[in-house]
């Protein structure tokens, strides 16, 4: 993988400003990267005790990170999985009846200060991504955390993690591989499972080997520019001996994780007219254009403020993409545009969800997809001729569980208890930090987000429990909707678990 081995290079070969709590104790600030930090610097606040690590404790829970949200639809197919005996540990198409990861506790963590992960790419700043991905590792690792946002000194008694799933895409792609040389270095025996394979393995199961075909990715921006599935899928299609011809094809979502996570560059609810600080898809976006001479095409719903606009609704200026809605009709056409403009032979056949906040809205996927194949202008059908009748959106999920259940059967880590537990984090701003700068809402400005320069290693951030405030009453809904059985987990550990003692219990 050249282009991702490159980009962690330029992370490794920076010379690192550390300043670990240097903006409290007044320290002089050394030269160091993130992972030097977590191996031998004692005294930071990201150090890992690596000799005193517990190994091979299948007591421990499994460990599952994401930028925000969306790792929760990984969490949630593996908290639901059931393909296997759970006597034996056999596979079972048809399942024993009982969850396999029945007895398991998780610890999630969603790096909602600092998400979305596909926008660092388009910024230049991947060395910020990296350390953003090494600082979430270091967190599941580590036994500290904020007990609330207000807190002024970290609790220590998160537990450690026995494996490490990387529930986000772009993260897998300029990642794991890092993350598995850190942990050899370490002599930790951590296993780290990623969700781009597991989307490949899945998108190749509906093709023969012999079989021509086309399949695309849809995935933030930062995946799509890692190259990280176009490699998955040579190597994958070499290892299984896949002779046919598969065309591959990328639409990268700006803006539609975001906007599933409420970010507010993206969507705002309040909004009645163009905004300032709007960072999706526009008219004038250099890489994601709303094509004016396409406008007729997208099938934008234009009621309630789900498209910002000024002028005439005919002759529209200053547009903004508003809906969650809208953002997957802008990318699916999108996609389809270069379908045709490609003229593909073979029709597409499968759409990988190269994100893990898309499953959320899988339904709508589905939905327009069916819209374009039915559209037509003057008679004919635009886009029939290159999308299958059926199209299968992929959802590397469920492979990923099936992963994580083979490496525990092979190490022998089954936990013995007697129903799933998690415990639930997400970053916010350390409004503790004075170099921190945030917007009115309290959240970073888009310019600290992602123009800070990777290797002061301070606490911008701190990592609390998941409360009513972390996330929007919107997002809350639809978790309650669309992941029940993980939503359940969510809520009993507001309500029942001890680190959640010092939040309101009407805030939990």
């Amino acid at each position: 993988m050249p282009l991702l081995k490159k980009a962690i290079g330029l992370g490794c070969a920076l010379l690192l400003l550390h300043c670990s709590n240097a903006w409290r104790r007044g320290e002089v600030a050394v030269l160091h990267d993130i992972r030097d930090v977590m191996l031998k610097e004692k005294n930071s606040f990201f150090y890992i005790d690596t000799a005193a690590y517990p190994r091979h404790d299948c007591t421990l829970p499994i460990g599952v990170f994401d930028s925000g949200t969306g790792g929760l639809t990984v969490l949630d197919a593996i908290v639901r999985l059931d393909a296997f005996d759970n006597d034996d540990h056999r596979m079972d198409e048809d399942g024993d009846g009982r969850r396999d990861f029945q007895s398991e506790r998780f610890i999630y963590f969603g790096d909602q200060a600092n998400m979305p992960y596909g926008e660092y790419a388009s910024e230049n700043n991947l060395p910020l991504l990296i350390e953003h991905i090494f600082k979430d590792l270091q967190f599941l690792l580590g036994n500290r955390y904020y007990a609330t946002a207000q807190s002024r000194s970290p609790s220590t008694d998160k537990s450690p993690v026995k494996a490490v799933v990387i529930a986000c895409n772009t993260a897998t792609a300029y990642g794991k591989e890092a993350i598995e040389r850190f942990l050899e270095a370490a002599n930790l025996p951590i296993k780290v499972i990623g969700v781009i394979d597991a989307g490949v393995t899945g998108a190749l199961d509906y093709y023969a080997p012999s079989a021509d075909g086309t399949i695309a990715v849809m995935a933030t921006p930062g995946t799509v520019s890692s190259n990280g599935y176009p490699q998955a899928l040579r190597a994958r299609m070499a290892a299984l001996g896949y002779r046919g011809r598969i065309q591959l094809f990328q639409q990268p979502g700006f803006g539609l994780a975001g906007a599933i996570d409420g970010a507010a560059e993206y969507i705002s609810p309040q909004a009645v007219s163009p905004r300032s600080g709007y960072q999706g898809p526009s008219f004038s976006h250099p890489q994601a254009a709303i094509d004016s001479v396409l406008l007729h095409r997208y099938g934008f719903d234009w009621s309630g403020h789900h498209m910002l606009y000024d002028g005439e609704l005919s002759r529209p200026r200053a547009l903004q993409i508003n809906s969650i809605d809208n953002y997957i009709a802008y990318n699916l056409l999108s996609l389809l545009e270069q379908l045709r403009k490609a003229k593909v032979r073979q029709p597409l056949k499968v759409i990988i969800l190269g994100c893990t906040h898309y499953p959320f809205y899988l339904n709508v996927f589905k939905a327009r997809l069916a819209y374009f194949y039915n559209y037509q202008e003057k008679g004919d059908y635009l886009y029939r001729p290159y999308m299958a009748e059926t199209i299968h959106l992929v959802d590397p999920a469920v492979r990923t569980a099936w992963e994580l259940y083979d490496y525990l059967r092979a190490e022998q880590l089954f936990n013995a208890g007697d129903q799933p537990a998690g415990e639930f984090y997400f970053s916010v701003a350390n409004r503790d930090n004075p170099e921190v700068e945030c917007d009115e809402t309290g959240n970073f400005t888009w310019n600290y987000k992602y123009g800070r320069r990777a290797g002061t290693i301070q606490e911008y951030v701190k990592n609390v429990p998941f409360s009513q405030s972390s996330l929007s009453i919107e997002i809350l809904d639809r978790l309650k909707k669309t992941i029940p059985a993980t939503y359940e987990l969510i809520d009993r550990f507001s309500k029942e678990n001890l680190k959640m003692s010092g939040i309101p219990a009407a805030d939990r």
